[in-house]
């Protein structure tokens, strides 16, 4: 009953719902799970990685705009949208997006800046739109911009945005001078590599390939049989029933000759520095738990293949170090576990983070994460720079006051030495919290620079002002007044009749219940007929009493 027409036009819609369905890459196994959490949390800008740029000198905006969407159009990941057939998740990249580049004039309202970069980096995207980068320029003066870049997780990683800033780099420097890009064409696209990683776990092209992942994957699984023990540190709020992602950030920075002295204790036990950083704070983990079974996570670039170096997308992959922790057990033999650990996950790192979850059959909790509730990272790439004609480039660190765990330490290494930076849940943790273990940490890993052959249960832990001031309390000596202990008991009770007053194994006594025992006592001396200087009576039993 259909015309001509409507033959033809429902004919084209077919075709283009195949074309559609022919274009859908599955998800990367990392991709899978931050698709899920944003089906949990929808909304949320917790997986929301920013940068910004602070450029000074003669900006050409438009030759930046064009820049930017060269780079989306060379790059399909970012021309990538995410959708849902029946509950299982696609991607779908389109052949061109618009990525614009808004200018905003804060010439006359500059302390407004800080406002505008928040928004940026804490304004959700949606999935099921391309592109999943955002960018905008704040005009400070007319020699000064920022730069603000804002790009969701499931589409990049941190090495993503040292590709990004070096191809900005080389494409606004040929567009100013009039040259062609400089920039090789890419041989592979991220769909190319989602496809391909799941091709190698799900249905390997060889038997050598899956029985290699097979084998790292039964690693896994035995080293992590037992069910992961939730990491109890002493927060200050109790944890609420779903993850919050609420943060904030501690910075710190250890003195150059603490730094070398640390390098020296990793290379003389044959370790590498963040061998040493890692074990050094599974210890402080250690002490303020007092558990012995110390889960930590941290994660590895996964770009081992050349095809992948200049390509932007998720490729970063987690791996769990678990440490068996004792207070007798000197570090520098702790040392030696954690390093033997650390080489045989990284000899199983191809296995993805999200397949090894789903093999061991964890529980998922919304409270936290499921094997690891603590992150660790070394960054020790060295620092990129790049140049602009006619502008000078700072990058700024922008706080995106979120955490996507309980506690993460990122430690750099660079020239200057070794700095920190601890985030953590504001949900869980006051920021005064934190600062001291910032000192502890910085205490523990002195003694550890020192001494490596400190048990782990007598690293200090206090700073040199906590020791005065833990000095300070203890100075608690009075005169003795002249009068009995009875009476002194009394006196207390009267004053705080229900403080506590002694504690035996599980029985504690107000001030008031104990007066109310010693007069009890008292009743039964004089029952007795127990006189001041008695020691010793037959009349009680052979109980030794001494009477004021």
């Amino acid at each position: 009953n259909l015309t001509p027409a409507q033959k033809r036009q429902l004919l084209a819609q077919l075709l283009e719902k195949k074309a559609q369905q022919a274009q859908r890459v599955p998800l990367s196994f990392a991709q899978q799970r931050l698709w899920f959490i944003e089906q949990l949390q929808p909304g949320s800008a917790v997986y929301v990685i920013p940068a910004v740029l602070r450029l000074e000198g003669a900006l050409q905006i438009e030759a930046l705009q064009r820049s930017l969407q060269a780079i989306a159009q060379r790059h399909g990941i970012l021309r990538t949208r995410f959708g849902a057939d029946n509950g299982t998740p696609y991607q779908q990249v389109a052949a061109s997006v618009e990525l614009p580049l808004p200018v905003h004039d804060l010439s006359q309202a500059p302390d407004q800046a800080q406002t505008h970069i928040q928004t940026a980096i804490a304004t959700p995207f949606d999935l099921t739109q391309a592109p999943l980068l955002r960018c905008q320029l704040l005009r400070l003066v007319p020699q000064a911009h920022l730069l603000v870049v804002a790009i969701h997780h499931i589409v990049a990683d941190y090495w993503s945005l040292r590709v990004l800033m070096a191809e900005i780099a080389a494409l606004y420097t040929a567009d100013v001078n009039q040259q062609l890009s400089p920039l090789p064409k890419l041989s592979i696209q991220y769909a190319d590599y989602s496809s391909w990683q799941r091709q190698q776990l799900e249905a390997a092209d060889s038997a050598d390939q899956s029985s290699r992942l097979e084998q790292q994957l039964r690693y896994w699984l035995l080293e992590l049989s037992e069910p992961p023990p939730l990491l109890d540190l002493p927060t200050d709020y109790p944890r609420p029933a779903m993850q919050t992602f609420r943060g904030a950030r501690a910075s710190f920075a250890l003195p150059p000759a603490l730094a070398a002295d640390l390098k020296a204790v990793a290379q003389r036990q044959q370790a590498t520095l963040f061998m040493l950083l890692l074990a050094a704070f599974q210890a402080l983990l250690h002490r303020y738990t007092q558990q012995t079974d110390i889960w930590v996570g941290s994660t590895v670039t996964n770009r081992d293949r050349r095809e992948t170096q200049n390509l932007i997308g998720l490729f970063v992959n987690n791996l769990v170090f678990r440490a068996q922790v004792s207070g007798e057990l000197p570090f520098s033999q702790f040392l030696q576990q954690v390093r033997d650990t650390a080489i045989d996950a990284y000899a199983n790192q191809d296995v993805p983070f999200e397949a090894v979850v789903d093999a061991l059959q964890v529980d998922r909790h919304l409270s936290h994460n499921a094997l690891f509730q603590v992150m660790f990272i070394l960054h020790n790439t060295p620092t990129q720079s790049f140049t602009l004609p006619d502008l000078q480039i700072t990058a700024l660190e922008p706080d995106a006051a979120t955490a996507r765990f309980d506690l993460s330490l990122d430690m750099y290494e660079t020239a200057a030495g070794l700095t920190g930076v601890f985030e953590y849940n504001t949900d869980l943790f006051k920021p005064a919290t934190v600062q001291r273990l910032v000192g502890h940490f910085e205490t523990l890993l002195g003694v550890i620079a020192a001494n490596p052959e400190t048990s782990i249960g007598s690293l200090p832990l206090l700073t040199p002002v906590e020791q005065q001031q833990f000095a300070a309390w203890n100075q608690t000596a009075q005169a003795i007044p002249d009068q009995c202990v009875h009476q002194l008991i009394a006196a207390q009770a009267q004053a705080t009749p229900d403080a506590t007053a002694v504690v035996f194994a599980e029985t504690a006594l107000t001030y008031q219940q104990l007066d109310q025992r010693v007069n009890q006592l008292a009743a039964y001396l004089v029952e007795k007929d127990v006189q001041p200087g008695d020691g010793q009576r037959p009349a009680l039993e052979g109980q030794r009493v001494a009477v004021c």
